[in-house]
C-alpha cells in the first residue's frame, strides 16, 4: 500500500465521490475544480468527501490512479502473454494508443503540466499510476519472452520504454496539440503494427 493509500478512506459512497470528481476535473481542470461543485456532482455532502480524502489534491490522484489500474486491467484481459511477440506488442501497442489518445488522458496530462510547479505531486501520481506502471508489466512480459528465446533484450526497462516511445508517433502528437481529435481503428492500427516491427527488428531474437 503506498503513502497516497494509507491516507485515504473507503466507504459507501466512495466511487459516487470518484465519480463526480472525475468528471469535474475532467470539465473544469484542478485549479478551477471546487470541492463544492465535486459533492454536488456527486450528489454527496462534503463532509462525505473529507471522510474519504483530506484535501482536493488526494482526491485527484485517486481518480488517476483508479481510472489507470481500471484501463490496466481491461487490456490484461484481452492480451494473450502466450502468443508470439509479434501478436502480443502490437495488442499491447492498441492498448497503449488507445488509452494515450483517450479524453481522460488527454486532459489529465494537461492538467498534470499546467500544475507541475505549484503541485508535482499530481504529475508523480499519473506517472507512477500510468506510465511506469505500464513499464513494469511490459518488463514482466519482455523478461518472461526473452527466457524463451523470442527476444534478446538486455536492458528490460530501456526496451520498455522505447516501446512506449514508439507506439506515441504520430498521433501522441496530433492529439496533444489539438491538431485531430478522432482517430480510427485503421490510424491506430498503422501505428501500433510499425512500432511492433521496429521494436522487433531492434529486440527480435
Amino acid at each position: 500500500m503506498t503513502k497516497h493509500q494509507a491516507r485515504i478512506h473507503r466507504g459507501r459512497k466512495f466511487d459516487q465521490v470518484l465519480a463526480g470528481a472525475r468528471q469535474v476535473f475532467l470539465s473544469d481542470g484542478f485549479g478551477s475544480a471546487s470541492v463544492d461543485k465535486i459533492a454536488a456532482v456527486a450528489g454527496v455532502s462534503k463532509a462525505t468527501i473529507y471522510s474519504y480524502f483530506p484535501d482536493k489534491r488526494e482526491l485527484f490522484c485517486e481518480v488517476i490512479r483508479s481510472e489507470c489500474n481500471q484501463q490496466a486491467e481491461s487490456a490484461l484481459r484481452l492480451i494473450d502473454t502466450g502468443r508470439p511477440p509479434r501478436d502480443v506488442l502490437a495488442e499491447a501497442a492498441r492498448q497503449l494508443l488507445s488509452f494515450l489518445l483517450s479524453e481522460f488522458s488527454q486532459r489529465v496530462f494537461r492538467i498534470c503540466v499546467a500544475e507541475a510547479d505549484r503541485f508535482p505531486e499530481l504529475g508523480r501520481a499519473f506517472y507512477e499510476s500510468g506510465p511506469m506502471m505500464g513499464r513494469r508489466r511490459l518488463g514482466e512480459y519482455l523478461q518472461a519472452a526473452g527466457g524463451r528465446g523470442e527476444l534478446a533484450i538486455e536492458d528490460v526497462d530501456m526496451a520498455a520504454d522505447q516501446f512506449a516511445e514508439l507506439c506515441k508517433a504520430t498521433l501522441w502528437p496530433r492529439a496533444m496539440f489539438g491538431i485531430q481529435q478522432d482517430f480510427d481503428e485503421a490510424e491506430i492500427a498503422r501505428v501500433a503494427d510499425e512500432a511492433t516491427w521496429t521494436f522487433l527488428a531492434r529486440y527480435g531474437a
